[in-house]
């Protein structure tokens, strides 16, 4: 019963005092809320329940009935839907690996650079230089190469050089967004173009496996990612203290190695404070193995002995690398920063929407997931869709984080 049956100045006495009750969960309750969502064009829950308080109706459980019919909703979710997110993946084994440096690297481009090539009548001709840069996955050291232009032919000749002072790789990842003529898609085209130098044919020859991450995955590419920021920060202090025309390729030949310097000489670890081990765990420990050795003892000794010595320093030098890697450096890798919870995996059939920074939201496009990739541990983070424009459709490899769910089967 009512009670309100005293109130003289409600309008809509009937509706007020008296209110049409309906059980949310039913068919009738889904269609009323249905409707006064739409009416209220989409807005939120308080809009779409005052709508239907409004029109005299009492919806038993509506809050939890009108937020259950939002999160279903088609239209809020490509208006307003949150992109889908997964529990971040375990470290795979390239960057737990205690062999060699360089043997698993991750690969990417920055730049360009504006230096002088040569002096004419009217000033100095410019040109453009570019920079490969290769990471170390497990000792996260950094190693430059410069490049003249964005084509496969400068890229093999920067590998090369590489290959040839850091010795042979076992496994190399890359992000399909690095622009080898300028576009992130024309990387796909190089690889089945009989025209170019094939960079998969010279990789394959030198035993080296290729791995490229999906598109638009800068999350996945964050080792070599997080360098490229590093060696900006340090030629934008460097190049500061150069007049631009007295840049050239040797300037900036010589800048790059500085800089490779500089990163390769970074703490991997917090800075300790034990006098006992003044030390610093960097990546120059391993690749110059300078850093720590111990002076030579007094006394005379053969030529043999200085050679199995110095044999002794090197191997005790390497050692102890590795075990304060694995004892400083390993366990911080052990926490998840973020993505800790764990989401219901996307299927194929659904219905998502996918991002696209070029247009607005309302213009992203529609796509049909029609495989999905998932890792050791079950959970998909990489998927195939299919998106269709008119009479055509293409196929994409996207990650998770760049699709909103909006139907899921």
């Amino acid at each position: 019963m009512s009670r309100l049956k005293q109130g003289r100045d409600i309008q809509n006495d009937t509706e007020e005092k008296h209110p049409l009750i309906v059980y949310g969960r039913s068919h009738v309750g889904t269609l009323l809320i249905n409707y006064y969502h739409e009416r209220v064009k989409h807005q939120g829950r308080v809009f779409t329940e005052g709508a239907i308080r409004s029109d005299g109706i009492w919806i038993v459980g509506a809050k939890r009935c009108i937020a259950r019919h939002l999160y279903r909703c088609v239209t809020c979710n490509k208006l307003r839907g949150k992109k889908t997110e997964q529990k971040l993946a375990d470290l795979p084994s390239d960057r737990l690996s205690t062999e060699p440096p360089f043997t698993n690297v991750g690969i990417d481009l920055f730049g360009p650079w504006s230096i002088s090539t040569r002096r004419t009548r009217g000033g100095a001709a410019n040109s453009k230089r570019w920079a490969v840069i290769f990471t170390c996955l497990s000792v996260r050291a950094v190693h430059i190469e410069l490049i003249e232009a964005m084509d496969t032919s400068s890229f093999i000749n920067a590998l090369r050089r590489f290959l040839a002072i850091r010795g042979p790789v076992k496994l190399s990842r890359s992000d399909c967004g690095t622009n080898f003529k300028g576009a992130c898609t024309e990387l796909k085209v190089l690889l089945q173009d009989d025209k170019e130098p094939n960079v998969s044919r010279f990789l394959n020859e030198e035993g080296c496996t290729w791995i490229f991450n999906p598109a638009h995955s800068s999350h996945i590419s964050g080792p070599w990612e997080r360098m490229i920021g590093v060696s900006r920060r340090i030629l934008d202090s460097m190049l500061s203290q150069i007049q631009p025309f007295h840049l050239t390729h040797e300037v900036l030949s010589t800048i790059m190695a500085e800089v490779s310097a500089v990163i390769n000489a970074r703490p991997l670890t917090t800075i300790s404070t034990d006098v006992n081990a003044p030390s610093l765990l960097t990546p120059t420990m391993i690749l110059t193995q300078k850093i720590c050795s111990p002076p030579q003892p007094p006394g005379c000794f053969v030529d043999a002995d200085l050679h199995r010595q110095q044999w002794r320093r090197v191997q005790h030098l390497a050692n102890t690398f590795w075990e304060r890697w694995r004892r400083e450096y390993l366990s911080t890798l052990q926490s998840r920063s973020k993505w800790q919870k764990s989401h219901p995996n996307i299927k194929e059939g659904d219905l998502v929407l996918l991002r696209d920074t070029q247009v607005k939201r309302i213009q992203w496009p529609m796509a049909l997931v029609t495989k999905t990739f998932a890792a050791s541990n079950g959970k998909v983070r990489k998927l195939e869709l299919r998106v269709s424009r008119g009479r055509t459709s293409k196929t994409f490899l996207r990650p998770i984080t760049e699709v909103v769910v909006l139907i899921s089967h």
